[in-house]
């Protein structure tokens, strides 16, 4: 959710486990009095508070401690979600997730535990190479400062490349939890924008394994098939701990009663 999505979380509630963990996202027009007051109201409503932390959005370290002060206070920076942002160029002291990690600020203002991110399929500006080299320093790093971590990857369409991106990081001896980015129910065009701007595949072939048609921009789509698929190949001995991160591109009510149908249909 974002900062202006308090009024929709409580719209959509009753339809959400209570314990949930909800993630806050770190949009560059919200300011920190909207940041904390979003990570507030999800506590309020019974939900566990997942703050993110965009690493180039910060103007200064004073930011971040002012960030961190704020969520300790109200007690909701036990969990946060740290990551590099959307700026090409860092507007403060901190290059990437990385750098706020080895800062030490985390745990000293009440932090227990880091969500990382993850790129099955890739990242339009960022190489293969340097993606791993992140990941498993994050991970090496969390190990060190004794923070507890999972890795919550980019959102796709296709569960094999996932499910090879997973044996690929068990290989490295990366044994976080790992949560599976899905969309929520959206509108195709929506989705695929999203794609585009993520560079997640979006060929054809996998619209159709998904369950919508590129020809078709103005239906919605569920991702139906694509936990099932991941469901069915599933192997806790290759995979190690799996979970699933629901982006909600289609808003969070749509997204928490598409839940609901799909838990009863089984």
């Amino acid at each position: 959710m974002t900062g202006k999505d308090v009024p929709k979380l409580e719209e959509a509630r009753d339809g959400i486990p209570q314990g949930t963990r909800v993630n806050v996202t770190f949009l560059g027009h919200e300011d920190l009095q909207t940041r904390l007051a979003a990570a507030r109201a999800v506590k309020r409503l019974g939900f566990v508070p997942v703050p993110h932390i965009s690493a180039r959005r910060l103007p200064s370290r004073a930011d971040l401690e002012r960030f961190l002060s704020g969520l300790e206070a109200d007690g909701t920076g036990e969990n946060v979600f740290v990551v590099g942002g959307d700026p090409a160029r860092p507007e403060g002291p901190y290059e990437d997730a990385l750098a706020v990690i080895r800062t030490g600020l985390l745990q000293g203002h009440g932090v227990r535990h880091v969500g990382i991110s993850g790129y099955p399929e890739g990242h339009p500006a960022i190489t293969e190479h340097s993606l791993w080299s992140a990941l498993t320093d994050k991970h090496a790093v969390l190990g060190a400062e004794r923070l507890e971590g999972n890795v919550i990857t980019q959102f796709g369409f296709d569960a094999e490349p996932v499910l090879d991106w997973v044996e690929a990081v068990r290989a490295r001896d990366v044994d976080l939890p790992i949560r599976i980015g899905v969309p929520g129910p959206a509108g195709v065009r929506r989705l695929l924008g999203y794609a585009a701007r993520f560079g997640v595949g979006a060929s054809a072939s996998i619209a159709r394994k998904y369950g919508f048609s590129l020809t078709n921009l103005v239906d919605t789509a569920g991702p139906d098939r694509f936990l099932r698929e991941l469901a069915q190949e599933y192997d806790p001995g290759r995979h190690g701990e799996l979970k699933v991160h629901f982006y909600t591109f289609g808003g969070l009510h749509a997204t928490s009663e598409w839940i609901a149908r799909f838990r009863h249909e089984g």
